[in-house]
Protein backbone atom coordinates (compact mmCIF):
# COMPACT_ATOMS: atom_id res chain seq x y z
CA UNK A 1 0.00 0.00 0.00
CA UNK A 2 1.46 3.38 -1.05
CA UNK A 3 1.60 6.34 1.35
CA UNK A 4 -0.10 9.61 0.44
CA UNK A 5 1.35 13.03 1.27
CA UNK A 6 -1.27 13.43 4.01
CA UNK A 7 -0.24 10.12 5.58
CA UNK A 8 3.45 11.09 5.42
CA UNK A 9 2.73 14.35 7.28
CA UNK A 10 0.84 12.43 9.95
CA UNK A 11 3.75 9.96 10.22
CA UNK A 12 6.20 12.82 10.77
CA UNK A 13 3.94 14.36 13.43
CA UNK A 14 3.59 11.02 15.17
CA UNK A 15 7.34 10.46 15.12
CA UNK A 16 7.86 13.77 16.93
CA UNK A 17 5.40 13.12 19.76
CA UNK A 18 6.48 9.48 20.13
CA UNK A 19 10.15 10.44 20.05
CA UNK A 20 9.39 12.79 22.92
CA UNK A 21 8.03 9.88 24.95
CA UNK A 22 11.54 8.48 25.55
CA UNK A 23 12.61 11.91 26.82
CA UNK A 24 9.58 12.26 29.12
CA UNK A 25 10.05 8.74 30.49
CA UNK A 26 13.71 9.40 31.31
CA UNK A 27 12.71 12.46 33.37
CA UNK A 28 9.73 10.79 35.06
CA UNK A 29 11.87 7.83 36.16
CA UNK A 30 13.92 10.18 38.34
CA UNK A 31 11.08 10.17 40.91
CA UNK A 32 8.61 7.48 39.84
CA UNK A 33 8.92 3.68 39.46
CA UNK A 34 8.17 2.06 36.05
CA UNK A 35 4.63 0.73 36.53
CA UNK A 36 3.51 4.01 38.09
CA UNK A 37 4.84 5.87 35.05
CA UNK A 38 2.88 3.51 32.78
CA UNK A 39 -0.29 3.88 34.91
CA UNK A 40 -0.11 7.67 34.83
CA UNK A 41 0.56 7.62 31.12
CA UNK A 42 -2.37 5.45 30.08
CA UNK A 43 -4.80 6.57 32.79
CA UNK A 44 -4.46 10.31 32.16
CA UNK A 45 -4.45 9.78 28.40
CA UNK A 46 -7.65 7.70 28.65
CA UNK A 47 -9.40 10.45 30.62
CA UNK A 48 -8.26 13.06 28.10
CA UNK A 49 -9.55 11.10 25.11
CA UNK A 50 -12.86 10.25 26.80
CA UNK A 51 -13.37 13.98 27.43
CA UNK A 52 -12.61 14.79 23.79
CA UNK A 53 -15.02 12.08 22.64
CA UNK A 54 -17.76 13.53 24.84
CA UNK A 55 -17.17 17.05 23.51
CA UNK A 56 -17.08 15.75 19.93
CA UNK A 57 -20.50 14.13 20.22
CA UNK A 58 -19.12 10.65 19.63
CA UNK A 59 -20.09 7.62 21.71
CA UNK A 60 -18.13 4.65 22.97
CA UNK A 61 -19.47 1.24 21.90
CA UNK A 62 -21.44 -0.90 24.35
CA UNK A 63 -20.75 -4.29 22.77
CA UNK A 64 -18.78 -6.54 25.16
CA UNK A 65 -16.89 -8.13 22.27
CA UNK A 66 -15.64 -4.72 21.17
CA UNK A 67 -14.48 -3.92 24.69
CA UNK A 68 -12.72 -7.27 24.89
CA UNK A 69 -10.92 -6.34 21.66
CA UNK A 70 -10.01 -2.98 23.24
CA UNK A 71 -8.59 -4.86 26.23
CA UNK A 72 -6.43 -7.05 23.98
CA UNK A 73 -5.29 -4.02 21.99
CA UNK A 74 -4.50 -2.19 25.22
CA UNK A 75 -2.35 -5.08 26.33
CA UNK A 76 -0.48 -5.38 23.04
CA UNK A 77 -0.06 -1.69 22.28
CA UNK A 78 0.23 -0.17 25.78
CA UNK A 79 0.60 -2.36 28.84
CA UNK A 80 3.19 -4.83 27.54
CA UNK A 81 5.41 -2.52 25.44
CA UNK A 82 5.18 0.48 27.77
CA UNK A 83 6.12 -1.65 30.77
CA UNK A 84 9.01 -3.34 28.98
CA UNK A 85 10.39 -0.13 27.48
CA UNK A 86 10.03 1.94 30.67
CA UNK A 87 11.77 -0.80 32.68
CA UNK A 88 14.46 -0.95 30.00
CA UNK A 89 15.02 2.79 30.29
CA UNK A 90 15.83 2.37 33.97
CA UNK A 91 19.07 0.74 32.78
CA UNK A 92 19.76 2.17 29.30
CA UNK A 93 19.59 5.65 27.82
CA UNK A 94 16.59 7.04 25.96
CA UNK A 95 18.44 7.27 22.62
CA UNK A 96 19.47 3.61 22.68
CA UNK A 97 15.93 2.58 23.66
CA UNK A 98 14.51 4.53 20.72
CA UNK A 99 16.94 2.83 18.30
CA UNK A 100 15.93 -0.63 19.54
CA UNK A 101 12.29 0.37 19.29
CA UNK A 102 12.93 1.22 15.63
CA UNK A 103 13.02 -2.52 14.89
CA UNK A 104 9.21 -2.61 15.14
CA UNK A 105 8.68 -2.51 11.33
CA UNK A 106 11.01 -5.48 10.93
CA UNK A 107 8.90 -7.59 13.27
CA UNK A 108 5.76 -6.22 11.59
CA UNK A 109 6.96 -7.41 8.17
CA UNK A 110 7.62 -10.89 9.52
CA UNK A 111 4.26 -11.15 11.30
CA UNK A 112 2.32 -9.57 8.42
CA UNK A 113 3.75 -12.17 6.06
CA UNK A 114 2.46 -14.93 8.34
CA UNK A 115 -1.02 -13.64 9.15
CA UNK A 116 -2.16 -11.34 6.31
CA UNK A 117 -2.98 -11.83 2.65
CA UNK A 118 -2.03 -8.35 1.39
CA UNK A 119 1.35 -7.67 3.07
CA UNK A 120 3.55 -10.59 2.03
CA UNK A 121 7.32 -10.82 2.28
CA UNK A 122 9.36 -9.91 -0.79
CA UNK A 123 13.07 -10.33 -1.50
CA UNK A 124 13.65 -6.64 -0.81
CA UNK A 125 11.80 -6.76 2.49
CA UNK A 126 13.64 -9.93 3.52
CA UNK A 127 16.94 -8.15 2.85
CA UNK A 128 15.73 -5.22 4.95
CA UNK A 129 14.83 -7.52 7.84
CA UNK A 130 18.29 -9.13 7.71
CA UNK A 131 20.02 -5.73 7.69
CA UNK A 132 17.90 -4.54 10.59
CA UNK A 133 18.61 -7.55 12.73
CA UNK A 134 22.29 -7.21 11.90
CA UNK A 135 22.02 -3.75 13.41
CA UNK A 136 20.49 -5.22 16.56
CA UNK A 137 23.38 -7.70 16.75
CA UNK A 138 25.85 -4.80 16.55
CA UNK A 139 23.98 -2.93 19.31
CA UNK A 140 23.81 -5.81 21.76
CA UNK A 141 26.80 -7.83 20.41
CA UNK A 142 30.12 -9.13 21.69
CA UNK A 143 31.07 -5.98 23.63
CA UNK A 144 27.99 -6.24 25.83
CA UNK A 145 28.45 -9.98 26.27
CA UNK A 146 31.97 -9.39 27.52
CA UNK A 147 30.64 -7.30 30.39
CA UNK A 148 28.33 -9.93 31.88
CA UNK A 149 30.22 -9.98 35.14
CA UNK A 150 29.97 -6.22 35.74
CA UNK A 151 26.31 -5.47 35.15
CA UNK A 152 26.41 -6.43 31.48
CA UNK A 153 23.66 -9.02 31.97
CA UNK A 154 21.27 -6.35 33.20
CA UNK A 155 22.10 -4.11 30.26
CA UNK A 156 21.47 -6.94 27.81
CA UNK A 157 18.19 -7.81 29.52
CA UNK A 158 17.13 -4.16 29.33
CA UNK A 159 17.82 -4.09 25.60
CA UNK A 160 15.97 -7.37 25.08
CA UNK A 161 13.04 -5.93 27.02
CA UNK A 162 12.84 -2.99 24.61
CA UNK A 163 12.98 -5.43 21.69
CA UNK A 164 10.11 -7.33 23.33
CA UNK A 165 8.15 -4.09 23.34
CA UNK A 166 8.84 -3.74 19.61
CA UNK A 167 7.45 -7.24 18.99
CA UNK A 168 4.32 -6.35 20.95
CA UNK A 169 3.88 -3.14 18.94
CA UNK A 170 4.14 -5.17 15.73
CA UNK A 171 1.44 -7.55 16.93
CA UNK A 172 -0.76 -4.59 17.88
CA UNK A 173 -0.42 -3.00 14.45
CA UNK A 174 -1.89 -6.13 12.88
CA UNK A 175 -4.57 -6.67 15.52
CA UNK A 176 -5.60 -3.00 15.20
CA UNK A 177 -6.70 -3.49 11.59
CA UNK A 178 -10.11 -4.55 12.91
CA UNK A 179 -10.78 -1.00 14.16
CA UNK A 180 -10.40 0.68 10.76
CA UNK A 181 -14.13 1.39 10.44
CA UNK A 182 -14.28 3.30 13.74
CA UNK A 183 -13.55 7.00 14.23
CA UNK A 184 -9.88 7.07 15.38
CA UNK A 185 -10.70 8.58 18.78
CA UNK A 186 -12.90 5.63 19.77
CA UNK A 187 -10.40 2.73 19.55
CA UNK A 188 -7.66 4.98 20.95
CA UNK A 189 -9.75 5.73 24.05
CA UNK A 190 -10.99 2.15 24.36
CA UNK A 191 -7.47 0.78 24.10
CA UNK A 192 -6.19 3.17 26.78
CA UNK A 193 -9.08 2.26 29.09
CA UNK A 194 -8.22 -1.40 28.62
CA UNK A 195 -4.54 -0.87 29.35
CA UNK A 196 -5.40 1.18 32.46
CA UNK A 197 -7.42 -1.75 33.78
CA UNK A 198 -4.45 -4.07 33.14
CA UNK A 199 -1.72 -1.94 34.72
CA UNK A 200 -3.67 -0.57 37.72
CA UNK A 201 -3.41 -3.66 39.98
CA UNK A 202 0.22 -4.25 38.97
CA UNK A 203 1.22 -0.68 39.85
CA UNK A 204 -0.59 -0.79 43.18
CA UNK A 205 0.92 -4.14 44.17
CA UNK A 206 4.48 -3.48 42.98
CA UNK A 207 5.03 0.29 43.30
CA UNK A 208 2.62 1.39 46.07
CA UNK A 209 2.20 4.77 44.32
CA UNK A 210 0.30 6.38 47.21
CA UNK A 211 3.55 6.73 49.19
CA UNK A 212 5.40 8.54 46.38
CA UNK A 213 6.07 12.29 46.31
CA UNK A 214 7.33 13.28 42.83
CA UNK A 215 8.56 16.80 42.18
CA UNK A 216 6.88 19.21 39.69
CA UNK A 217 9.40 18.40 36.93
CA UNK A 218 8.54 14.71 37.05
CA UNK A 219 4.82 15.46 37.10
CA UNK A 220 5.24 17.77 34.10
CA UNK A 221 7.03 14.96 32.28
CA UNK A 222 4.16 12.59 33.11
CA UNK A 223 1.62 15.08 31.73
CA UNK A 224 3.63 15.49 28.53
CA UNK A 225 3.93 11.71 28.26
CA UNK A 226 0.19 11.21 28.77
CA UNK A 227 -1.31 14.08 26.78
CA UNK A 228 1.17 14.52 23.92
CA UNK A 229 3.03 11.24 23.54
CA UNK A 230 -0.02 9.06 24.22
CA UNK A 231 -3.43 10.74 23.83
CA UNK A 232 -2.51 12.79 20.77
CA UNK A 233 -0.18 10.08 19.47
CA UNK A 234 -2.85 7.40 19.34
CA UNK A 235 -5.32 9.61 17.52
CA UNK A 236 -2.62 9.99 14.87
CA UNK A 237 -1.79 6.26 15.11
CA UNK A 238 -5.27 5.03 14.22
CA UNK A 239 -5.67 7.62 11.48
CA UNK A 240 -2.43 6.47 9.83
CA UNK A 241 -3.44 2.82 10.26
CA UNK A 242 -6.61 3.60 8.29
CA UNK A 243 -4.84 5.58 5.57
CA UNK A 244 -1.64 3.61 5.05
CA UNK A 245 -1.82 0.10 6.53
CA UNK A 246 0.05 -1.60 9.36
CA UNK A 247 3.47 -2.03 7.72
CA UNK A 248 3.57 1.57 6.48
CA UNK A 249 2.39 2.80 9.88
CA UNK A 250 5.37 1.23 11.58
CA UNK A 251 7.74 3.26 9.36
CA UNK A 252 7.18 6.04 11.88
CA UNK A 253 9.82 4.34 14.02
CA UNK A 254 12.37 5.21 11.31
CA UNK A 255 12.04 8.83 12.45
CA UNK A 256 11.49 8.42 16.20
CA UNK A 257 15.19 7.91 17.13
CA UNK A 258 16.12 11.22 15.52
CA UNK A 259 13.96 13.32 17.86
CA UNK A 260 14.66 11.04 20.84
CA UNK A 261 18.44 11.26 20.37
CA UNK A 262 18.34 15.03 19.90
CA UNK A 263 16.31 15.53 23.09
CA UNK A 264 18.54 13.14 25.04
CA UNK A 265 21.69 14.86 23.82
CA UNK A 266 20.49 18.42 24.38
CA UNK A 267 18.72 18.04 27.72
CA UNK A 268 19.87 14.79 29.36
CA UNK A 269 23.58 14.88 28.43
CA UNK A 270 23.33 11.45 26.81
CA UNK A 271 26.01 10.27 24.42
CA UNK A 272 25.69 7.28 22.12
CA UNK A 273 28.60 4.89 21.67
CA UNK A 274 29.97 4.34 18.13
CA UNK A 275 28.50 0.83 18.13
CA UNK A 276 25.05 2.32 18.78
CA UNK A 277 25.42 4.64 15.81
CA UNK A 278 26.62 1.76 13.62
CA UNK A 279 23.69 -0.37 14.73
CA UNK A 280 21.29 2.50 14.05
CA UNK A 281 22.74 2.90 10.54
CA UNK A 282 22.13 -0.79 9.79
CA UNK A 283 18.60 -0.68 11.21
CA UNK A 284 17.81 2.42 9.15
CA UNK A 285 19.24 0.73 6.04
CA UNK A 286 16.97 -2.21 6.73
CA UNK A 287 13.94 0.04 7.16
CA UNK A 288 14.78 1.82 3.91
CA UNK A 289 14.91 -1.54 2.12
CA UNK A 290 11.60 -2.60 3.68
CA UNK A 291 9.94 0.63 2.53
CA UNK A 292 11.48 0.64 -0.97
CA UNK A 293 10.76 4.29 -1.69
CA UNK A 294 14.28 5.45 -0.86
CA UNK A 295 15.71 2.99 -3.39
CA UNK A 296 13.15 4.17 -5.93
CA UNK A 297 14.09 7.80 -5.36
CA UNK A 298 17.80 6.98 -5.81
CA UNK A 299 17.07 5.24 -9.10
CA UNK A 300 15.03 8.23 -10.25
CA UNK A 301 17.87 10.63 -9.39
CA UNK A 302 20.43 8.52 -11.24
CA UNK A 303 18.14 8.34 -14.27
Amino acid sequence: MQISLRAWLLIIALSLVWGGSFFFVEIALEDLPPFTVVLCRVGLAALALLAVIRLSGLAMPRDRKVWLAFLVMGGLNNFIPFSLIVWGQVHIESGLASILNATTPLFTVLLAHLVTADEKMTTRRALGVLLGFAGVAVLIGPGALGGLGSGGATLILAQVAVLGGAVSYAMASLFGRRFRAMPPLVPAAGMLCGSTVLVLPVAFLVDRPWVLSPDPVSMGAVLGLALLSTALAYVLYFRILTLAGSTNLMLVTFLIPVSAILLGTLFLSERLEPTALAGMALIFAGLAAVDGRVLGWLRAVRA
